[in-house]
């Protein structure tokens, strides 16, 4: 079938939109008619180089990764499957998880699905199994997929495994969301961080992912919570989910924890800025108290190695410095339970949505999204 799409042909230009050609879906996939894709960092992540594999690398592994289509946090309906496909049927409505989940490898054995093997190929941008593509531009060009989904585009083919089944009266925007941010964000904080009732949380950057890790560390009965953002508005919208306090930057969130806790300083903080870079993790581990953890959510460019820290800190007063994929979750669980808080009022999803675009206006979404004008902007199809 003929459809549209948002491309990036290189890094450090913009998303082109352009008609393409999308095949059937062979065996193992299904052909998704998408709802809405959220504008996550990550797609930027592309833009800016932070995201691009060595070329040597690439080269070596036989991947090509752009072209490609971007998009990973999507939801949609089934419109046809291909052969072999068990678990899902045209007419299902699904999330697409942007790490997909195999349930046989070594890690989904273990509940660990965020780290399923099927991830090693996430910026390969071809199909999972055969390794070609199934979209391709006007003039024939394979193009590649973000994360194996491709959802800046209303329609896209996936493999069996990067689907999630939902509950068909969950509107189908908003659960979108949970196909990366939300799951991430509150994921950081109640799985990752393993937030208690009564402690102290900072958040560090309060976008898509940051605002999760607020209301997952508000579910989870934190006693504190610290939005820290250097946007005036977002630090006031933190408030609506659970925040306690807010601080422009991390030297006046630090003094105002010192502050607050005698000294003792926060149970647990949470990295979720735009760009994870390595001179931030120092005065994020400062804020951490004897015993605590801090948490490194957001994404840093792949070839990021210095990083500061005082190690005689880290070791003498038992800190811990951990990583975090996709909120550590298990998406064939965490998505469809998200969804059923969400549709219980529990979990705010409604408020996320800052702005909503066009596919057309994508690049647009991304500049509002630079000046800090989204927590999250959404094309809507």
């Amino acid at each position: 079938m003929q459809t549209r799409a948002a491309i990036l042909w290189e890094p450090h230009t913009d998303w082109s939109i352009e008609d393409i050609e999308l095949d059937d879906p062979k065996a193992g996939e299904i052909k998704v008619k998408l709802a809405a894709s959220g504008l996550c960092h990550s797609d930027e992540h592309l833009v800016t180089g932070d995201m691009v594999l060595d070329p040597e690398i690439a080269s070596l592994m036989g991947w090509e990764q752009f072209p490609v289509i971007g998009g990973h946090e999507g939801a949609g309906e089934v419109v046809a499957v291909g052969p072999g496909v068990t678990t899902l049927q045209e007419g299902d409505h699904v999330v697409l998880s942007f790490i997909p989940a195999c349930g046989r490898c070594p890690s989904c054995a273990m509940g660990r699905q965020h780290v399923c093997d099927l991830g090693a190929v996430l910026l390969a941008g071809k199909q999972i199994g055969d390794m070609t593509a199934r979209h391709h531009s006007k003039s024939g060009k394979d193009l590649g997929i973000m994360c194996c989904t491709g959802t800046f585009s209303p329609y896209t083919v996936v493999n069996e495994a990067s689907a999630i089944k939902i509950d068909d009266w969950i509107p189908l925007d908003k659960a979108a969301l949970v196909g990366c941010g939300v799951t991430t964000g509150w994921g950081a904080a109640v799985n990752v961080a393993d937030v208690q009732p009564g402690e102290t949380v900072v958040v560090i950057g309060v976008g898509g992912l940051g605002m999760n890790a607020v209301q997952g560390a508000a579910m989870a009965g934190a006693r504190h919570i610290f939005a820290v953002d250097p946007v005036d508005w977002k630090r006031e919208k933190a408030g609506v989910f659970g925040a306690t306090h807010t601080a422009a930057s991390m030297e006046e969130a630090a003094a105002q924890l010192a502050e607050l806790t005698w000294g003792a300083n926060a149970d647990k903080v949470i990295l979720t800025t735009g760009v994870a870079t390595g001179d931030l993790i120092a005065p994020m581990m400062g804020m951490v108290a004897k015993g605590g953890r801090g948490v490194v959510t957001a994404v840093a460019p792949v070839a990021q190695e210095d990083v500061k820290l005082n190690l005689f800190d880290l070791a003498m007063q038992r800190k811990e410095l951990v990583g975090c994929i996709f909120g550590n979750a298990n998406p064939r669980r965490d998505i469809p339970r998200l969804l059923r808080l969400y549709d219980e009022g529990k979990l705010k999803l409604d408020e996320l949505v800052t702005n909503t675009y066009t596919l057309d206006e994508v690049n647009k979404g991304y500049q509002d999204m630079r000046d800090g004008n989204n927590i999250r902007g959404m094309i809507k199809y």
